[in-house]
Parts: structure tokens; sequence; C-alpha cells
């Protein structure tokens, strides 16, 4: 058995897996945590990495670091996704995670980022191939279709907070704003679907935070329970249910939530709307919502 760590820093949040990963592949977690961070504050609009977000980001990965180090993980890596694709300052932020974590972070391109996410995705999977994977993060979507390999990939540049910056200005949106929003977002996920032939997929897989969020709303959940959503199937109906409601709660409402993290409030519409979009244009009747994503993707790699 090797200890591996993964950290996963995407637009929203900083998330870190540590596992035990055996000869054969075979992951045993340790422990999962995740951080909401907002790295990508106003990277669609100025370009550049906020201080305060890199601040925020930094503060995190200090805390990851010193449990890495308690935990004794063997092997780290650290991948860093769409904010910082598009960031003109992203030597800032190589040269604070150097610094914090003792590791370089890898920014990776988002074919990379799809594999990865699709080989998390379908551990443990039982639902018949072959699927697409959709991981709804802040700043892209991944579309990828395999069975027990990756076939096509795609990643698009909708995401719950580039798409909430961008066109969810008011609280709760206006009608003409999430217009804007579902004409923008459907043309990305018509362009998406067609070229990773989406519609020959058997099963949609759904990963990261709003995927989650959406099906805990949709079961009821008291309170967030990762093992009652991992491989929950929801009903397309229902992600439409769940989508409409949260479009139109103000973000008080959708704080008082139970399941609802507070990092996740002001952007989960925006999240919700992609989910509900690709499954209406894919013509698919439910989703499976998966906990395991990237971050063990990236573990998995370590082997």
């Amino acid at each position: 058995m090797t200890r591996v760590a993964a950290i996963d820093c995407g637009t929203n949040s900083v998330r870190l897996l540590v596992a035990d990963l055996s000869p054969g592949g075979a992951l045993s977690e340790v422990v999962r945590r995740m951080e909401i961070v907002r790295l990508g504050q106003g990277v669609d609009r100025t370009g550049m990495l906020a201080p305060e977000a890199l601040e925020r980001t930094r503060a995190a990965l200090a805390g990851y670091a010193a449990e890495i180090a308690s935990l004794g993980a063997a092997r780290v890596r650290m991948v860093a996704t769409s904010a910082t694709r598009d960031a003109s300052n992203a030597g800032e932020f190589h040269d604070m995670v150097c610094a914090t974590l003792g590791v370089a972070p890898e920014v990776i391109s988002g074919d990379q980022e799809a594999r990865l996410s699709f080989a998390g995705a379908i551990r443990g999977l039982s639902a018949a191939p072959p699927y697409l994977v959709v991981d709804i993060g802040g700043g892209s979507t991944e579309f990828v279709r395999g069975e027990s390999t990756v076939d096509d990939a795609l990643s698009v540049d909708i995401g719950c907070v580039r798409m909430t910056e961008r066109y969810l200005h008011t609280d709760p949106p206006t009608a003409a704003e999430v217009a804007a929003a579902t004409g923008y977002i459907t043309a990305q996920v018509d362009r998406a679907l067609s070229t990773v032939d989406g519609g020959s997929a058997r099963t949609v897989v759904g990963l990261a935070g709003s995927v989650t969020t959406v099906t805990a709303i949709a079961l009821g959940l008291p309170e967030y329970r990762p093992e009652r959503i991992h491989h929950a199937m929801v009903s397309t109906v229902d992600v439409a249910r769940v989508t409409g409601d949260l479009l139109a709660t103000s973000r008080s409402g959708r704080l008082a939530i139970p399941v609802m993290h507070p990092g996740r409030a002001d952007v989960i519409g925006a999240g919700a709307l992609i989910l509900r979009t690709i499954l209406q244009r894919g013509g698919f009747d439910n989703v499976v919502a998966s906990e395991h994503d990237i971050l063990d993707g990236i573990a998995l790699s370590l082997a």
C-alpha cells in the first residue's frame, strides 16, 4: 500500500483526498476535504486571479499541507483547472502553491481534466455503459463519453461561477437573465453533445458540487450525506423541478436549504441550470450522481 494525496484546485473550491493505493490500483479513502475558496472570482471579467482569492486558497492549502504531513502521504499531486488556465497571473498562483504545499501545481488542459474525471467517476459504478460523464465545475464543464476508457472528451467554458458572474446578477435572477444564460448554455451543450456523441450514452454520470447538491435536494435529505448521494439516480423531471425552485429563490432562501454549503448558495442556480440543460438537450431520463470524481482520478494516477 502507498499513501497518496490528491488535490484538485478548481474555480470554486479546493479539495483534498488522502487515500491508500494498492499495487493493483484499488483506492482506500483515508480523508476527503473541501473548502470553498472561489479562486476564480472575477476571472471571467478581468482575466486575473484576485489577491483575496489567492489568499483564501493559500490558507486552505496550508491546512491541507499540515494534514498531508500528519497522515504521512508518500506522494502528492495537485492539479489546477479552469480559473488558472484563464488567468494572466497564473505565475503568482504557481509560486504561492510551491511555497505553501512544497509541490508545484499542474495546470492541466480541459482534455486532461476530462480524462481524470472519467477515471474517478466510473470507479465502482455498476450502471450500464457507455457512459457520458459530465463534470460541472465553477469555470468549465467537461463532457466525456466512454466505457472502460475515454472515447471522446470536450471541455467547454460553462460553469456555475462563470455563468453566475456573466448572466445572473439579480437576487433572485430575473426571467430575462435566466433566458440569456439558458441560451448561451444551450448552444455550448449542443456543441459538446454533438462532438462527443453524447446521445449514444446509456448512463449519464454527474460530478461535482452542483450535481451532488441538486441530488441531495431532490432526495429531500435533512443534511448532506455523501453515502446517500453517491450513485443515487435522479430523474430529469426532478432536476428540472429543483432547478426552477433554486432560480426562483433568493440567496437567503437557498442558504436555508439544509444540504446547502454556504459557499455554493450564490452559484447553485447556474450549476443546476447547466445540469438541466444537459439532460433535456440530450434527451436523457435521469442522471446518476457520483461523489467519486477528478480527485479519485488524480489519486489513481499516482499508482
